[in-house]
Protein backbone atom coordinates (compact mmCIF):
# COMPACT_ATOMS: atom_id res chain seq x y z
CA UNK A 1 0.00 0.00 0.00
CA UNK A 2 1.36 3.61 -0.89
CA UNK A 3 1.89 6.47 1.93
CA UNK A 4 -1.26 7.43 2.66
CA UNK A 5 -2.86 10.66 1.34
CA UNK A 6 -4.70 13.05 2.84
CA UNK A 7 -8.30 15.35 2.20
CA UNK A 8 -10.72 17.07 4.29
CA UNK A 9 -13.93 14.90 2.73
CA UNK A 10 -13.90 11.79 0.44
CA UNK A 11 -17.01 11.39 -1.31
CA UNK A 12 -17.82 8.16 -2.60
CA UNK A 13 -20.55 8.48 -5.58
CA UNK A 14 -20.52 10.65 -8.45
CA UNK A 15 -23.89 11.25 -8.96
CA UNK A 16 -26.20 14.08 -8.79
CA UNK A 17 -25.96 13.47 -4.55
CA UNK A 18 -22.51 13.13 -4.54
CA UNK A 19 -21.82 15.85 -7.34
CA UNK A 20 -23.79 18.25 -5.24
CA UNK A 21 -21.98 17.91 -2.32
CA UNK A 22 -18.96 17.64 -3.58
CA UNK A 23 -20.14 21.13 -5.51
CA UNK A 24 -21.00 22.51 -1.88
CA UNK A 25 -17.93 21.71 -0.06
CA UNK A 26 -15.47 22.98 -2.53
CA UNK A 27 -17.32 26.18 -3.15
CA UNK A 28 -17.00 27.30 -0.10
CA UNK A 29 -12.77 25.98 -0.15
CA UNK A 30 -12.88 22.40 1.79
CA UNK A 31 -10.46 19.94 0.14
CA UNK A 32 -12.85 16.78 -1.62
CA UNK A 33 -12.08 14.05 -3.63
CA UNK A 34 -14.77 12.02 -5.38
CA UNK A 35 -14.44 8.68 -6.79
CA UNK A 36 -16.84 6.76 -8.53
CA UNK A 37 -16.52 2.47 -9.16
CA UNK A 38 -18.76 3.15 -12.62
CA UNK A 39 -15.54 4.26 -15.29
CA UNK A 40 -17.86 6.34 -17.26
CA UNK A 41 -21.30 8.46 -16.84
CA UNK A 42 -23.92 6.06 -17.35
CA UNK A 43 -26.13 7.12 -20.50
CA UNK A 44 -29.60 6.68 -19.24
CA UNK A 45 -32.49 8.95 -18.57
CA UNK A 46 -33.23 7.38 -14.93
CA UNK A 47 -34.25 10.00 -13.06
CA UNK A 48 -35.49 12.91 -14.70
CA UNK A 49 -37.67 15.64 -13.27
CA UNK A 50 -36.18 18.64 -11.18
CA UNK A 51 -38.14 19.86 -8.71
CA UNK A 52 -38.22 24.37 -8.59
CA UNK A 53 -36.44 23.71 -5.08
CA UNK A 54 -32.90 22.24 -6.54
CA UNK A 55 -33.40 24.97 -8.87
CA UNK A 56 -33.61 27.42 -5.97
CA UNK A 57 -30.05 25.60 -4.81
CA UNK A 58 -28.77 25.41 -8.22
CA UNK A 59 -29.41 29.08 -8.68
CA UNK A 60 -27.39 30.36 -5.34
CA UNK A 61 -24.59 28.29 -6.32
CA UNK A 62 -24.66 29.85 -10.13
CA UNK A 63 -25.98 26.73 -12.09
CA UNK A 64 -29.32 27.70 -12.75
CA UNK A 65 -28.81 28.83 -16.13
CA UNK A 66 -27.14 25.82 -17.59
CA UNK A 67 -29.67 23.52 -16.58
CA UNK A 68 -33.08 25.78 -18.17
CA UNK A 69 -30.80 25.88 -21.65
CA UNK A 70 -31.07 22.19 -21.64
CA UNK A 71 -34.35 20.81 -19.58
CA UNK A 72 -37.82 21.07 -20.62
CA UNK A 73 -40.87 22.53 -18.75
CA UNK A 74 -43.60 19.80 -17.20
CA UNK A 75 -46.68 21.21 -17.39
CA UNK A 76 -49.40 18.87 -15.98
CA UNK A 77 -50.09 15.44 -16.61
CA UNK A 78 -53.13 13.40 -17.98
CA UNK A 79 -54.18 10.50 -16.51
CA UNK A 80 -56.54 7.84 -18.43
CA UNK A 81 -58.46 5.16 -17.40
CA UNK A 82 -59.35 1.74 -19.81
CA UNK A 83 -59.28 4.34 -22.76
CA UNK A 84 -60.65 7.31 -20.97
CA UNK A 85 -59.48 10.70 -19.73
CA UNK A 86 -59.76 10.73 -15.93
CA UNK A 87 -58.14 13.75 -14.94
CA UNK A 88 -55.94 16.61 -16.33
CA UNK A 89 -53.44 18.00 -13.39
CA UNK A 90 -51.81 21.29 -14.34
CA UNK A 91 -48.38 21.51 -12.53
CA UNK A 92 -49.15 25.34 -10.98
CA UNK A 93 -47.60 27.42 -8.42
CA UNK A 94 -47.53 30.76 -7.40
CA UNK A 95 -46.33 33.32 -9.10
CA UNK A 96 -43.85 34.70 -6.63
CA UNK A 97 -42.30 30.39 -7.14
CA UNK A 98 -39.27 31.59 -9.69
CA UNK A 99 -38.32 28.35 -11.32
CA UNK A 100 -41.13 25.79 -12.56
CA UNK A 101 -40.98 21.64 -12.67
CA UNK A 102 -38.91 20.68 -15.78
CA UNK A 103 -37.36 17.41 -17.09
CA UNK A 104 -33.45 16.65 -17.95
CA UNK A 105 -31.96 13.43 -18.16
CA UNK A 106 -29.92 12.31 -15.24
CA UNK A 107 -26.44 12.25 -17.18
CA UNK A 108 -27.02 15.91 -18.60
CA UNK A 109 -27.61 16.47 -14.70
CA UNK A 110 -24.53 14.46 -14.22
CA UNK A 111 -22.97 16.14 -16.66
CA UNK A 112 -23.67 19.76 -16.03
CA UNK A 113 -22.70 19.50 -12.60
CA UNK A 114 -19.63 17.34 -12.88
CA UNK A 115 -18.26 20.74 -15.41
CA UNK A 116 -19.20 23.03 -12.76
CA UNK A 117 -17.34 21.18 -9.72
CA UNK A 118 -14.27 20.36 -12.22
CA UNK A 119 -14.11 24.18 -12.51
CA UNK A 120 -13.59 24.40 -8.75
CA UNK A 121 -10.68 21.84 -8.73
CA UNK A 122 -11.93 18.72 -8.58
CA UNK A 123 -12.19 15.89 -11.15
CA UNK A 124 -14.29 12.67 -10.74
CA UNK A 125 -11.92 9.66 -10.04
CA UNK A 126 -13.69 7.18 -12.07
CA UNK A 127 -12.83 3.36 -11.85
CA UNK A 128 -12.05 4.43 -7.88
CA UNK A 129 -14.23 1.60 -5.60
CA UNK A 130 -14.40 2.53 -1.85
CA UNK A 131 -13.16 -1.55 -0.54
CA UNK A 132 -13.21 -0.60 3.31
CA UNK A 133 -13.20 2.21 5.83
CA UNK A 134 -12.30 2.45 9.55
CA UNK A 135 -13.06 5.79 11.73
CA UNK A 136 -11.66 7.54 15.38
CA UNK A 137 -11.92 10.32 17.28
CA UNK A 138 -9.67 12.28 14.47
CA UNK A 139 -10.61 10.94 10.91
CA UNK A 140 -11.20 7.92 8.96
CA UNK A 141 -8.97 5.43 6.66
CA UNK A 142 -10.39 4.66 4.00
CA UNK A 143 -9.28 1.60 1.25
CA UNK A 144 -9.16 2.20 -2.17
CA UNK A 145 -9.03 0.72 -5.47
CA UNK A 146 -8.28 2.69 -8.27
CA UNK A 147 -8.59 2.44 -12.46
CA UNK A 148 -5.38 0.81 -12.13
CA UNK A 149 -6.01 -1.45 -10.16
CA UNK A 150 -3.56 -0.55 -7.71
CA UNK A 151 -4.39 -0.30 -4.07
CA UNK A 152 -4.61 3.29 -1.96
CA UNK A 153 -4.79 4.41 1.64
CA UNK A 154 -6.89 7.58 2.20
CA UNK A 155 -6.90 9.71 5.44
CA UNK A 156 -9.92 11.74 5.21
CA UNK A 157 -11.68 14.07 8.00
CA UNK A 158 -15.24 12.99 6.70
CA UNK A 159 -16.65 10.27 4.72
CA UNK A 160 -19.74 10.90 2.85
CA UNK A 161 -21.78 8.13 1.10
CA UNK A 162 -23.62 8.65 -2.02
CA UNK A 163 -23.28 5.25 -3.50
CA UNK A 164 -26.69 4.48 -4.27
CA UNK A 165 -29.00 1.27 -2.92
CA UNK A 166 -26.63 -0.81 -2.64
CA UNK A 167 -24.24 1.41 -0.85
CA UNK A 168 -20.67 -0.01 0.60
CA UNK A 169 -20.80 3.58 3.09
CA UNK A 170 -24.47 2.32 4.65
CA UNK A 171 -23.18 -1.52 4.82
CA UNK A 172 -19.52 -0.47 6.60
CA UNK A 173 -21.51 1.57 9.41
CA UNK A 174 -24.03 -1.02 9.50
CA UNK A 175 -27.20 0.78 9.53
CA UNK A 176 -30.42 -0.80 9.24
CA UNK A 177 -32.76 -0.36 6.06
CA UNK A 178 -35.85 -0.97 7.03
CA UNK A 179 -38.67 -1.39 4.45
CA UNK A 180 -39.71 -3.97 1.27
CA UNK A 181 -40.07 -4.04 -2.48
CA UNK A 182 -42.91 -4.01 -4.78
CA UNK A 183 -43.58 -7.54 -6.48
CA UNK A 184 -44.43 -5.72 -9.90
CA UNK A 185 -41.24 -5.51 -12.76
CA UNK A 186 -41.15 -3.13 -14.87
CA UNK A 187 -39.10 -1.57 -17.89
CA UNK A 188 -37.79 1.51 -18.86
CA UNK A 189 -37.75 3.09 -22.12
CA UNK A 190 -36.30 6.11 -24.10
CA UNK A 191 -38.23 6.52 -27.39
CA UNK A 192 -39.70 8.96 -29.95
CA UNK A 193 -43.67 9.05 -30.23
CA UNK A 194 -45.10 10.39 -33.46
CA UNK A 195 -48.51 11.22 -31.45
CA UNK A 196 -49.75 14.69 -30.57
CA UNK A 197 -50.31 15.26 -26.76
CA UNK A 198 -49.81 18.92 -25.54
CA UNK A 199 -46.45 20.10 -25.50
CA UNK A 200 -44.66 19.37 -21.44
CA UNK A 201 -47.43 16.91 -20.09
CA UNK A 202 -46.90 13.67 -19.27
CA UNK A 203 -49.44 10.57 -19.58
CA UNK A 204 -50.49 8.08 -16.98
CA UNK A 205 -52.75 5.17 -18.37
CA UNK A 206 -54.10 2.63 -16.81
CA UNK A 207 -56.29 -0.49 -17.12
CA UNK A 208 -58.52 -1.80 -14.69
CA UNK A 209 -59.24 -5.46 -14.26
CA UNK A 210 -62.52 -6.64 -12.82
CA UNK A 211 -62.00 -6.22 -9.33
CA UNK A 212 -61.16 -2.56 -9.79
CA UNK A 213 -57.16 -3.58 -9.06
CA UNK A 214 -54.49 -2.11 -11.90
CA UNK A 215 -53.42 -4.60 -14.02
CA UNK A 216 -51.62 -2.58 -16.68
CA UNK A 217 -49.94 0.88 -16.45
CA UNK A 218 -47.85 3.27 -19.04
CA UNK A 219 -45.90 6.27 -17.63
CA UNK A 220 -44.13 8.55 -19.98
CA UNK A 221 -42.41 11.57 -18.97
CA UNK A 222 -41.32 14.51 -21.33
CA UNK A 223 -37.09 14.86 -22.27
CA UNK A 224 -35.67 17.29 -24.44
CA UNK A 225 -36.45 16.49 -28.22
CA UNK A 226 -38.72 16.38 -30.42
CA UNK A 227 -41.78 14.57 -29.03
CA UNK A 228 -39.16 12.48 -26.95
CA UNK A 229 -40.30 10.36 -23.66
CA UNK A 230 -38.93 8.08 -21.00
CA UNK A 231 -41.72 5.67 -20.73
CA UNK A 232 -42.26 3.01 -18.39
CA UNK A 233 -44.85 0.29 -17.53
CA UNK A 234 -44.79 -3.61 -16.59
CA UNK A 235 -42.46 -6.36 -17.80
CA UNK A 236 -43.83 -8.65 -19.80
CA UNK A 237 -44.77 -12.20 -19.49
CA UNK A 238 -41.24 -13.36 -21.94
CA UNK A 239 -38.77 -10.79 -19.66
CA UNK A 240 -40.11 -11.34 -16.02
CA UNK A 241 -38.72 -13.80 -13.39
CA UNK A 242 -41.35 -13.25 -10.98
CA UNK A 243 -38.78 -11.41 -8.66
CA UNK A 244 -36.48 -14.55 -8.43
CA UNK A 245 -32.88 -13.04 -8.76
CA UNK A 246 -33.46 -9.82 -8.56
CA UNK A 247 -32.30 -8.64 -5.55
CA UNK A 248 -28.39 -8.44 -4.68
CA UNK A 249 -26.75 -10.42 -2.29
CA UNK A 250 -27.85 -7.47 0.40
CA UNK A 251 -31.44 -8.34 -0.59
CA UNK A 252 -32.42 -4.69 -1.83
CA UNK A 253 -33.91 -5.42 -5.30
CA UNK A 254 -34.05 -1.96 -6.52
CA UNK A 255 -33.04 0.08 -10.23
CA UNK A 256 -31.95 -1.02 -13.32
CA UNK A 257 -30.87 -4.89 -14.10
CA UNK A 258 -28.56 -6.08 -16.15
CA UNK A 259 -29.30 -8.98 -18.76
CA UNK A 260 -32.80 -8.35 -19.84
CA UNK A 261 -33.00 -6.00 -22.15
CA UNK A 262 -36.56 -4.63 -23.38
CA UNK A 263 -37.03 -4.19 -27.46
CA UNK A 264 -38.93 -1.42 -29.05
CA UNK A 265 -41.12 -3.89 -29.70
CA UNK A 266 -41.75 -4.87 -25.72
CA UNK A 267 -42.37 -1.16 -25.62
CA UNK A 268 -45.03 -0.76 -28.51
CA UNK A 269 -47.29 -3.36 -27.38
CA UNK A 270 -47.62 -1.83 -24.01
CA UNK A 271 -48.54 1.56 -26.07
CA UNK A 272 -50.46 -0.10 -28.69
CA UNK A 273 -52.48 -0.99 -25.42
CA UNK A 274 -52.52 2.04 -23.14
CA UNK A 275 -51.86 5.00 -25.75
CA UNK A 276 -55.09 7.58 -26.10
CA UNK A 277 -54.29 7.54 -29.45
CA UNK A 278 -52.51 5.03 -31.92
CA UNK A 279 -48.62 6.15 -32.13
CA UNK A 280 -45.86 4.24 -33.45
CA UNK A 281 -42.63 4.49 -31.71
CA UNK A 282 -38.90 4.76 -32.99
CA UNK A 283 -35.53 6.47 -31.98
CA UNK A 284 -34.68 3.86 -28.72
CA UNK A 285 -31.98 5.34 -27.08
CA UNK A 286 -31.70 2.48 -24.17
CA UNK A 287 -33.95 0.88 -22.22
CA UNK A 288 -33.46 -1.74 -18.89
CA UNK A 289 -35.81 -3.65 -16.57
CA UNK A 290 -35.79 -2.55 -13.23
CA UNK A 291 -37.08 -2.99 -9.74
CA UNK A 292 -38.77 -0.91 -6.74
CA UNK A 293 -38.31 -0.92 -3.43
CA UNK A 294 -38.65 1.45 -0.24
CA UNK A 295 -35.77 1.96 2.56
CA UNK A 296 -35.04 4.33 4.72
CA UNK A 297 -31.66 4.06 7.47
CA UNK A 298 -32.05 4.28 11.42
CA UNK A 299 -29.67 6.54 10.71
CA UNK A 300 -28.29 9.21 8.75
CA UNK A 301 -24.47 8.53 10.02
CA UNK A 302 -22.70 7.94 13.07
CA UNK A 303 -18.97 9.46 14.10
CA UNK A 304 -17.52 11.09 10.72
CA UNK A 305 -19.39 9.17 8.53
CA UNK A 306 -22.89 9.72 6.48
CA UNK A 307 -24.77 8.78 3.97
CA UNK A 308 -27.47 10.91 1.44
CA UNK A 309 -29.26 9.88 -1.51
CA UNK A 310 -30.27 6.60 -1.97
CA UNK A 311 -27.70 5.27 0.12
CA UNK A 312 -30.13 6.62 3.03
CA UNK A 313 -33.65 6.29 1.42
CA UNK A 314 -34.85 4.81 -1.66
CA UNK A 315 -38.85 4.51 -2.98
CA UNK A 316 -40.87 4.64 -6.18
CA UNK A 317 -40.03 7.17 -8.80
CA UNK A 318 -43.63 8.73 -8.19
CA UNK A 319 -43.32 12.90 -8.21
CA UNK A 320 -39.51 12.41 -9.40
CA UNK A 321 -39.02 12.71 -5.42
CA UNK A 322 -35.51 10.65 -5.42
CA UNK A 323 -32.78 12.59 -6.92
CA UNK A 324 -33.73 16.28 -5.45
CA UNK A 325 -34.28 14.94 -2.02
CA UNK A 326 -31.01 13.26 -2.51
CA UNK A 327 -29.46 16.65 -3.80
CA UNK A 328 -30.73 18.10 -0.51
CA UNK A 329 -29.66 15.79 1.66
CA UNK A 330 -26.16 16.93 0.43
CA UNK A 331 -27.02 20.62 0.67
CA UNK A 332 -28.09 20.80 3.88
CA UNK A 333 -24.64 18.41 4.91
CA UNK A 334 -22.31 20.27 2.91
CA UNK A 335 -22.15 23.65 4.39
CA UNK A 336 -22.12 21.82 8.06
CA UNK A 337 -19.19 19.89 7.28
CA UNK A 338 -17.36 23.06 6.20
CA UNK A 339 -17.94 25.46 9.02
CA UNK A 340 -16.63 22.63 11.33
CA UNK A 341 -13.40 21.87 8.85
CA UNK A 342 -13.14 25.59 9.08
CA UNK A 343 -13.00 25.70 12.73
CA UNK A 344 -16.37 27.66 12.19
CA UNK A 345 -18.38 25.48 14.29
CA UNK A 346 -18.68 22.68 16.65
CA UNK A 347 -19.32 18.79 16.14
CA UNK A 348 -22.58 18.77 17.69
CA UNK A 349 -23.76 20.70 14.20
CA UNK A 350 -23.37 17.26 12.11
CA UNK A 351 -25.92 15.90 14.39
CA UNK A 352 -28.76 18.05 12.57
CA UNK A 353 -28.38 16.51 9.70
CA UNK A 354 -30.09 13.25 10.73
CA UNK A 355 -32.67 15.57 13.01
CA UNK A 356 -33.23 17.65 9.55
CA UNK A 357 -33.15 15.24 7.12
CA UNK A 358 -34.33 11.96 8.12
CA UNK A 359 -38.01 13.17 8.80
CA UNK A 360 -38.02 14.45 5.47
CA UNK A 361 -36.86 11.06 3.92
CA UNK A 362 -39.46 9.45 5.79
CA UNK A 363 -42.64 11.37 4.65
CA UNK A 364 -41.04 11.43 0.94
CA UNK A 365 -40.80 7.35 1.16
CA UNK A 366 -44.11 7.36 2.25
CA UNK A 367 -45.87 9.65 0.43
CA UNK A 368 -44.36 8.12 -2.49
CA UNK A 369 -45.40 4.56 -1.67
CA UNK A 370 -49.08 6.25 -1.28
CA UNK A 371 -48.87 8.16 -4.74
CA UNK A 372 -47.77 4.49 -6.33
CA UNK A 373 -50.40 2.53 -4.99
CA UNK A 374 -53.61 4.95 -5.31
CA UNK A 375 -52.35 7.75 -8.15
CA UNK A 376 -51.47 10.99 -7.16
CA UNK A 377 -54.52 12.13 -8.62
CA UNK A 378 -56.57 10.33 -5.33
CA UNK A 379 -54.45 12.44 -2.69
CA UNK A 380 -56.91 14.00 -0.07
CA UNK A 381 -54.63 17.08 0.45
CA UNK A 382 -55.66 20.39 -1.05
CA UNK A 383 -54.46 20.57 -4.71
CA UNK A 384 -52.72 23.37 -3.84
CA UNK A 385 -50.75 22.46 -1.31
CA UNK A 386 -50.10 19.09 -2.83
CA UNK A 387 -48.23 21.00 -5.89
CA UNK A 388 -45.79 22.95 -3.40
CA UNK A 389 -45.17 19.58 -1.21
CA UNK A 390 -44.33 17.97 -4.69
CA UNK A 391 -42.29 20.73 -5.74
CA UNK A 392 -40.22 20.48 -2.16
CA UNK A 393 -41.06 24.19 -1.22
CA UNK A 394 -42.80 22.91 1.96
CA UNK A 395 -39.72 21.39 3.23
CA UNK A 396 -39.18 22.49 6.91
CA UNK A 397 -36.65 22.32 10.00
CA UNK A 398 -39.38 24.00 12.47
CA UNK A 399 -38.75 22.65 15.72
CA UNK A 400 -34.87 21.21 14.78
CA UNK A 401 -31.72 21.59 16.89
CA UNK A 402 -31.36 24.87 14.78
CA UNK A 403 -34.75 26.18 14.59
CA UNK A 404 -34.55 29.12 16.44
CA UNK A 405 -37.97 30.58 18.33
CA UNK A 406 -40.87 31.45 16.22
CA UNK A 407 -41.85 35.27 15.81
CA UNK A 408 -44.34 36.97 13.95
CA UNK A 409 -47.63 35.86 12.83
CA UNK A 410 -47.94 32.01 12.77
CA UNK A 411 -48.28 31.43 9.19
CA UNK A 412 -45.58 33.45 8.49
CA UNK A 413 -42.38 31.81 7.30
CA UNK A 414 -40.75 31.07 10.67
CA UNK A 415 -37.22 29.33 11.24
CA UNK A 416 -36.82 25.84 9.87
CA UNK A 417 -38.92 26.68 6.92
CA UNK A 418 -37.61 27.75 3.19
CA UNK A 419 -36.46 31.51 2.86
CA UNK A 420 -38.62 32.67 0.10
CA UNK A 421 -37.73 34.07 -3.01
CA UNK A 422 -39.55 37.17 -4.27
CA UNK A 423 -39.11 40.36 -6.93
CA UNK A 424 -39.33 43.67 -7.11
CA UNK A 425 -36.27 44.87 -4.95
CA UNK A 426 -34.55 47.76 -6.52
CA UNK A 427 -31.00 49.53 -6.30
CA UNK A 428 -30.58 53.80 -6.79
CA UNK A 429 -28.16 52.75 -9.76
CA UNK A 430 -29.89 49.68 -11.02
CA UNK A 431 -33.11 50.76 -13.88
CA UNK A 432 -34.67 47.18 -13.09
CA UNK A 433 -35.96 45.67 -10.39
CA UNK A 434 -34.10 42.45 -8.96
CA UNK A 435 -35.11 38.73 -7.26
CA UNK A 436 -33.66 38.42 -3.78
CA UNK A 437 -32.05 34.99 -5.39
CA UNK A 438 -30.39 37.41 -7.22
CA UNK A 439 -29.32 39.44 -4.03
CA UNK A 440 -28.12 36.01 -2.40
CA UNK A 441 -26.60 34.02 -5.63
CA UNK A 442 -22.62 33.07 -4.95
CA UNK A 443 -22.82 33.50 -1.70
CA UNK A 444 -21.83 30.53 0.83
CA UNK A 445 -22.28 31.35 4.02
CA UNK A 446 -25.12 32.90 6.29
CA UNK A 447 -26.89 35.95 4.89
CA UNK A 448 -28.78 38.28 7.40
CA UNK A 449 -31.53 39.81 5.83
CA UNK A 450 -32.64 43.04 8.00
CA UNK A 451 -36.12 45.10 7.08
CA UNK A 452 -37.43 48.55 8.55
CA UNK A 453 -38.87 51.55 7.04
CA UNK A 454 -36.00 53.49 9.06
CA UNK A 455 -32.05 53.38 7.47
CA UNK A 456 -31.10 54.00 11.24
CA UNK A 457 -33.05 51.36 12.66
CA UNK A 458 -30.96 48.95 10.20
CA UNK A 459 -27.75 50.21 10.62
CA UNK A 460 -28.21 49.85 13.87
CA UNK A 461 -28.96 45.91 13.79
CA UNK A 462 -25.95 45.56 11.15
CA UNK A 463 -23.91 46.90 14.12
CA UNK A 464 -25.12 44.81 16.49
CA UNK A 465 -24.55 41.39 13.72
CA UNK A 466 -20.80 42.58 13.31
CA UNK A 467 -20.18 42.80 17.12
CA UNK A 468 -21.65 39.33 17.79
CA UNK A 469 -19.83 37.77 14.80
CA UNK A 470 -16.81 39.40 16.12
CA UNK A 471 -17.35 37.31 19.87
CA UNK A 472 -18.88 34.21 18.18
CA UNK A 473 -15.95 33.79 15.89
CA UNK A 474 -13.09 35.35 17.82
CA UNK A 475 -12.53 37.64 14.76
CA UNK A 476 -12.54 41.60 14.27
CA UNK A 477 -15.67 42.41 12.62
CA UNK A 478 -13.37 43.53 9.48
CA UNK A 479 -12.59 40.27 9.01
CA UNK A 480 -15.70 38.54 8.74
CA UNK A 481 -16.91 41.32 6.29
CA UNK A 482 -19.58 42.59 8.63
CA UNK A 483 -17.77 46.03 8.69
CA UNK A 484 -18.64 49.19 6.78
CA UNK A 485 -18.71 52.90 7.11
CA UNK A 486 -22.53 53.06 6.68
CA UNK A 487 -23.19 49.97 8.95
CA UNK A 488 -25.00 48.05 6.01
CA UNK A 489 -22.41 45.86 4.94
CA UNK A 490 -22.09 42.04 3.16
CA UNK A 491 -19.81 39.70 2.77
CA UNK A 492 -17.55 40.93 0.33
CA UNK A 493 -16.73 44.60 2.56
CA UNK A 494 -19.21 46.91 -0.03
CA UNK A 495 -22.94 47.92 0.94
CA UNK A 496 -25.59 46.31 -0.71
CA UNK A 497 -26.07 49.16 -2.82
CA UNK A 498 -22.73 48.94 -4.00
CA UNK A 499 -22.99 46.25 -6.35
CA UNK A 500 -24.59 42.45 -6.58
CA UNK A 501 -23.49 39.09 -5.53
CA UNK A 502 -21.26 37.26 -8.75
CA UNK A 503 -23.32 34.92 -11.01
CA UNK A 504 -20.37 32.49 -11.36
CA UNK A 505 -18.92 29.71 -9.32
CA UNK A 506 -19.17 32.40 -6.32
CA UNK A 507 -16.56 34.06 -3.99
CA UNK A 508 -13.60 32.89 -1.82
CA UNK A 509 -15.26 31.13 0.98
CA UNK A 510 -16.07 34.00 4.16
CA UNK A 511 -16.61 33.85 7.66
CA UNK A 512 -19.18 35.55 9.68
CA UNK A 513 -22.47 36.91 8.01
CA UNK A 514 -23.19 39.10 5.02
CA UNK A 515 -25.52 41.90 6.25
CA UNK A 516 -28.56 42.47 3.37
CA UNK A 517 -30.89 45.68 4.40
CA UNK A 518 -33.92 45.68 3.03
CA UNK A 519 -35.87 49.01 2.88
CA UNK A 520 -39.65 49.04 2.84
CA UNK A 521 -41.19 49.99 -0.28
CA UNK A 522 -42.81 53.78 1.38
CA UNK A 523 -39.44 54.04 3.80
CA UNK A 524 -37.94 57.09 4.83
CA UNK A 525 -34.57 58.08 4.02
CA UNK A 526 -32.28 60.87 5.28
CA UNK A 527 -31.87 63.96 3.29
CA UNK A 528 -28.11 63.76 3.00
CA UNK A 529 -29.00 60.39 0.44
CA UNK A 530 -28.08 58.15 3.42
CA UNK A 531 -30.69 54.32 3.53
CA UNK A 532 -28.83 52.06 1.61
CA UNK A 533 -29.97 49.31 0.54
CA UNK A 534 -32.43 47.10 -1.39
CA UNK A 535 -35.64 48.67 -1.67
CA UNK A 536 -38.63 46.63 -1.43
CA UNK A 537 -40.26 48.88 -4.09
CA UNK A 538 -42.67 46.27 -5.43
CA UNK A 539 -43.92 44.90 -1.74
CA UNK A 540 -43.45 41.57 -2.06
CA UNK A 541 -40.72 40.84 0.47
CA UNK A 542 -43.15 42.69 3.05
CA UNK A 543 -46.20 40.30 1.40
CA UNK A 544 -44.02 36.80 1.62
CA UNK A 545 -42.20 37.36 4.80
CA UNK A 546 -44.91 39.61 6.61
CA UNK A 547 -42.16 41.50 9.00
CA UNK A 548 -43.50 42.35 12.77
CA UNK A 549 -42.00 45.82 12.58
CA UNK A 550 -38.54 45.78 11.76
CA UNK A 551 -37.21 42.70 11.24
CA UNK A 552 -34.49 40.34 10.87
CA UNK A 553 -34.38 37.13 8.83
CA UNK A 554 -31.40 35.33 9.18
CA UNK A 555 -30.78 32.65 6.15
CA UNK A 556 -28.89 29.47 5.96
CA UNK A 557 -26.65 28.19 3.21
CA UNK A 558 -29.36 25.62 2.32
CA UNK A 559 -31.78 28.70 1.73
CA UNK A 560 -33.95 27.88 5.15
CA UNK A 561 -34.49 30.46 7.30
CA UNK A 562 -32.65 29.77 11.01
CA UNK A 563 -34.33 32.62 12.53
CA UNK A 564 -36.22 35.32 12.81
CA UNK A 565 -36.17 38.49 15.44
CA UNK A 566 -37.27 42.11 16.20
CA UNK A 567 -33.83 44.26 15.06
CA UNK A 568 -34.02 45.50 18.65
CA UNK A 569 -33.11 41.83 19.25
CA UNK A 570 -30.33 41.15 17.05
CA UNK A 571 -27.65 40.81 18.69
CA UNK A 572 -29.82 38.12 21.36
CA UNK A 573 -31.02 36.04 18.17
CA UNK A 574 -27.32 35.85 16.34
CA UNK A 575 -25.69 34.67 19.61
CA UNK A 576 -28.85 32.25 20.31
CA UNK A 577 -28.09 31.04 16.81
CA UNK A 578 -24.46 31.16 16.37
CA UNK A 579 -23.97 29.14 19.78
CA UNK A 580 -25.83 26.42 18.26
CA UNK A 581 -23.70 26.20 15.50
CA UNK A 582 -20.62 26.42 17.90
CA UNK A 583 -21.61 24.13 20.48
CA UNK A 584 -19.63 20.89 21.53
CA UNK A 585 -20.44 17.13 20.68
Amino acid sequence: MADTRTTDVLIVGAGPVGLSAAAELRRRGVECRLVDRLRARLPYAKAVGVQPRTLEIWDRMGLARAVLERAVPLRGQLVYVDGREQARFELALPQDVPYRFAALPQYETERILEEYVAGLGTAVERGTELLSFAQDADGVTARLRTASGAGEELRARFLIGCDGAHSTVRKGLGLSYEGGAFPEEYMLGDVETDWDLPYGYGLRSLHRAEDGSTDDVLVCIPLPGTRRYRMSMTVPPELSTDGAGTARGDGVAHGLEGGRVPELAHIQAVVDRLAPAPTRLSALRWSSVFRISHRIVDRYGEGRVFVAGDAAHIHPPTGAQGMNTGIQDACNLAWKIALVVRGEAGPALLASYDAERRPVGEEVVGRTVRHANQGIENDSEDPATLMLREAQLLVSYRGGPLAGSPYGPDDAPQPGDRAPDCGGLTLPLATYPLRLLDVLRGRTGHVLLLYADQAADLARAAEAGAVVAAVVGGREPSETGLASEDGLASEDGLAPADGLAPSGAGPAPEGGLATVAVLARDADTDADGGGSGYRDAAGEFARLYRPDGPTGFLVRPDGQLGARFPLAGTAAALTGYLAALSGPA
